[in-house]
């Protein structure tokens, strides 16, 4: 029946009130494929990529790749948080996927992907890879009411978090970190203070070229202020959670201030980059936190002006990532070659519209990547979805999963 329900409420969405026949049984068709992605997608995430450890903590595997990214691991497990409180089985994965994240932490919280054993797999320091951790255990305390997971190792997990944003606020003169993919001997571009935080590396996994990524900092935003409320009513530590709420408002300012661009015949948007020096890069690409996600963690509002005119850049040719073929039009990533797009950012496009033609369209342009395993990949040429990166990659279905859950076709299950 819940099969049935979602087969028959997907094709009502891409179909609309009247349809001519061939379109119908277009839409039918799509609306199967959309179907089979999502009950892979939902499955695969929780039975696939997550396993509970003999030491009580969860690990989740990034798919093909055995390793733990901190910021895949929170995003494939988010679409399970509104079962845990019926479902015994999934709230021990959760509680243990944020135990084991906490320990990651404490490990090395300049690393970004760790192995099974506690090792660290690679040490790309990315901001958001500290922020996801807070997200995750913030936004699944807030929907269960479990407090069970604020131990003393998480809150030592969080105060590390707090210690290395301010060191890399101040990047050039306190931090001590260096990576051989960087310029100026690892130390990378020089930068000015803005009160924004430094990065090493981009979402993506790939070098920042000027090192304040803005939409990490967005989101550095709304994080810290759900750690300033963790702290203050949970913890009941007033000042750690005054130091959260006073570094989110540094960062505000520092992208309000220097994280905006004057593009001729598009306006004021947001850059992708900035040095605060005067140098800027305009782009955006598919992996969250991106300058198209902004609304979907929270920065900023569908309807705010400077973001509309923001993705409105992004969503066109100006944005050197932004690809269009035969079979979908969105962006793509430095990550990945050149004319592929992920269907990452098709989701986050769909989460942050209000258009129903757009969310329609974007809908077959996922259906269009499935090559018949029914699995979400990195990425995908638009003119032949046949080829396409990685086999087996979790965080596009987990996401894809949240975007079904979230739209209408998906609240009555």
């Amino acid at each position: 029946m819940r099969r049935l329900f979602l087969a028959v409420a997907l094709a009502a969405a891409l179909l609309g009130p009247t349809a001519a026949p061939a379109r119908a049984e277009e839409s039918a068709a799509v609306a199967a494929t959309l179907e089979k992605l999502y009950l892979t997608a939902f499955d695969e995430a929780l039975n696939r990529h997550a396993s509970l450890q003999p030491d009580g903590t969860t690990y989740v595997s990034s798919g093909d790749i055995d390793a733990e990214w901190l910021r895949d691991a929170a995003a494939v497990m988010e679409p399970y948080i509104p079962l845990a409180t019926t479902d015994q089985r999934i709230r021990e994965t959760l509680r243990g996927t944020v135990a084991r994240m906490a320990r990651y932490i404490l490990l090395d919280p300049y690393a970004n992907a760790y192995w099974s054993n506690y090792r660290v797999a690679e040490r790309k320091f990315e901001v958001d890879s500290l922020l996801y951790p807070i997200w995750f255990a913030g936004r699944y305390s807030a929907e269960t009411g479990d407090r069970s997971i604020f131990t003393p190792e998480v809150k030592r997990a969080f105060a590390t978090v707090l210690r290395v944003l301010r060191d890399e606020q101040r990047h050039g003169s306190r931090s001590h970190y260096t990576h051989p993919d960087l310029g100026y001997r690892g130390k990378g571009n020089a930068v000015r203070y803005t009160g924004m935080v430094w990065t090493g590396f981009r979402p993506s996994d790939d070098p920042a070229h000027y090192h304040y990524n803005v939409p990490d900092n967005m989101f550095a935003v709304v994080v810290l202020r759900r750690l300033a409320s963790i702290e203050r009513r949970i913890f009941g530590d007033r000042k750690a959670a005054a130091e959260a709420w006073g570094l989110s408002v540094q960062i505000r300012r520092g992208i309000e201030r220097h994280g905006v661009a004057w593009v001729p015949g598009v306006g004021k948007i947001y850059a992708y980059e900035v040095d605060g020096m005067g140098h800027r890069v305009l782009m955006d690409d598919a992996n969250v936190p991106s300058l198209l996600s902004a609304p979907f963690f929270g920065y900023v509002s569908t309807g705010d002006q400077l973001y509309r005119s923001t993705r409105a850049f992004v969503l066109s040719s100006r944005n050197p990532y932004f690809y269009a073929g035969k079979y979908a039009v969105g962006v793509g990533s430095s990550h990945t070659p050149r004319g592929f797009v992920w269907p990452l950012s098709l989701v986050v496009q769909a989460l942050t519209s209000d258009d129903a033609a757009e969310i329609e369209r974007l809908m077959r342009y996922i259906a269009a990547a499935d090559v018949g395993d029914h699995r979400l990949h990195e990425s995908f040429d638009v003119d032949w979805p046949e080829r396409f990166t990685r086999e087996d990659f979790a965080w596009p279905n987990a996401l894809y999963a949240e975007l079904v859950q979230q739209r209408d076709w998906g609240a009555a299950r």
